[in-house]
């Protein structure tokens, strides 16, 4: 059976173009662009927990970066380098081989050298930490939203949760809806495209991982402000006389409150309405404006049916320790 420093060698080790000195040594070197600042993030994923224990290796490769590109991409930054650590139960190289090739690939596309970590043997976990750089100043902060500022979210925020709802048999979707929702769950792409062309526009933005409502609700508290959200302008997912009334609740619940999503939800001034159809356009990526920060309770965040009503959800977002309990 192979060791420890075999199976890193073996699978884990790659060229790092951008860095001085990579893995193999105490430490990896790394040399920011001058006048660049940095941009860190570290995010663990548990099985069980982020990831059904059944997943493909190959797409939990890919989503154990991408997680944490994705903070990367709500800070305006652009990805650099990343560490790797995690446990393993046993030694798998099968399994083994397809997790490092699919994070690997998700690497490859957002230009991360992966500079070092480690491993042990475990319940099956990996945990990551980013680095990324971003011109001094333009970081794109949870704290700038102001009344007035429009809210936006990119892509279709639900059907990650959605997906994972269908794989546990708690709705049976129409198509085309399994293979998209389910995509969504175990392949997200961090809108890192989004979050740099947002600099210099974008007042302040967050990364859709707990629930639009919990998340936005991080923008509001920092910004001490609070924020209304409009049932009405929210991006469509499945719904029509097709689709029974539990299936359309559950489908705006997880469009609310699901989490794992890592769309970009920001903030802006109404004077970058047009900036922000650009960037849209561009991207070939949908914006969406679905409501606007007020004055209030820090923050606060209200959903309002289409006859101005207030709309009471259960929940606002996932709570790893609020959902042990």
């Amino acid at each position: 059976m192979a060791g420890e420093f075999d199976l890193i060698d073996k699978y884990f080790v790659r060229p790092t173009p951008s860095t001085i000195l990579g893995p193999g040594d105490d430490c990896a070197l790394i040399q920011p662009t001058p006048g660049k600042q940095l941009a860190v993030t570290t995010d663990m994923l548990v099985a069980g927990t982020h990831f059904l224990p059944d997943t493909h290796p190959k797409n939990l490769g890919w989503k154990a970066l991408a997680v944490n590109i994705s903070d990367l991409a709500a800070m305006g930054a652009q990805p650099r380098w990343a560490t790797l650590a995690g446990a393993l139960p046993t030694v798998d190289e099968a399994w083994i081989a397809q997790f490092a090739e699919g994070f690997f690939a998700c690497a490859a596309e957002y230009g991360v050298d992966v500079i070092g970590g480690d491993t042990t043997k475990g319940p099956l976990n990996v945990c990551i930490t980013a680095i990324g750089e971003v011109e001094p100043g333009r970081a794109l902060r949870r704290d700038g939203a102001q009344p007035g500022d429009q809210i936006w979210i990119s892509g279709r925020p639900g059907l990650a949760s959605l997906g994972l709802a269908h794989l546990q048999d708690k709705v049976k979707l129409p198509e085309p809806w399994p293979r998209l929702c389910v995509g969504a769950l175990e392949k997200p792409r961090p809108r890192v495209a989004l979050g740099l062309a947002l600099n210099g526009i974008a007042s302040a933005a967050i990364d859709v991982s707990d629930g639009l409502l919990a998340d936005l609700g991080h923008i509001a508290e920092r910004s001490g402000c609070a924020a209304a959200v409009k049932l009405v302008q929210l991006p469509h997912l499945p719904k029509g006389e097709s689709y029974d009334a539990d299936l359309r609740r559950m489908a705006l619940e997880c469009q609310l409150t699901g989490g794992d999503d890592y769309e970009l939800c920001f903030t802006a001034p109404g004077t970058q309405s047009l900036a922000i159809a650009r960037i849209a356009a561009q991207l070939e990526l949908p914006l969406w404006n679905i409501g606007e920060m007020i004055a209030g309770n820090s923050g606060a965040v209200t959903v309002f049916d289409p006859d101005g009503k207030p709309v009471e959800f259960e929940r606002k977002g996932y709570d790893h320790f609020a959902a042990a309990t």
